[in-house]
């Protein structure tokens, strides 16, 4: 069953990538050189500080997970729904999901440190909003397409 893109893929793919190319930039930096300042400047903010040790180890800890599960899954299921691939889809709905369930905890969490100093046009899109609206566009899209709607 071949399902080929439509826009709607196209515009999810380079949504994606723009969203998210910055973020795996900052954390490899991160994973690179963990204590590093450009690293910390990108990720909390420039000349802020951890705020303590459980702060700067959640944050190498997802930069970890994110390279080793997230994006593996973002890059193949991006490749594999413009290959119009059902597994592709399946892929996406994994990265999705982890796009919405870690952001939206880290909307809640992190939000009295954030909104504050970027204010509710960044936090509410490229800071933490992108990251929900692409994992609820891409898992609820790609449900559609597996289900077999033709666009």
């Amino acid at each position: 069953m071949a399902l080929q893109p439509t826009v709607i893929t196209w515009i999810l793919v380079i949504f994606g990538a723009i969203t998210i190319l910055g973020l795996l930039y900052a954390q490899l930096l991160m994973l690179l050189q963990p204590h590093g300042e450009r690293a910390k400047n990108l990720l909390i903010g420039k000349g802020e500080e951890w705020r303590g040790k459980t702060h700067f180890r959640y944050s190498y800890a997802f930069a970890w997970v994110d390279w080793m599960i997230w994006a593996p899954l973002l890059v193949c299921g991006s490749i594999g729904v413009l290959l119009g691939q059902p597994w592709g889809y399946v892929l996406w709905v994994g990265a999705g999901t982890i796009s919405l369930y870690i952001n939206i905890v880290l909307w809640i969490a992190e939000k009295e440190y954030v909104y504050p100093s970027c204010g509710p046009l960044v936090y509410y899109t490229y800071y933490w909003g992108f990251f929900v609206y692409w994992g609820i566009l891409t898992i609820a899209y790609s449900a559609v397409r597996l289900s077999g709607v033709a666009f």
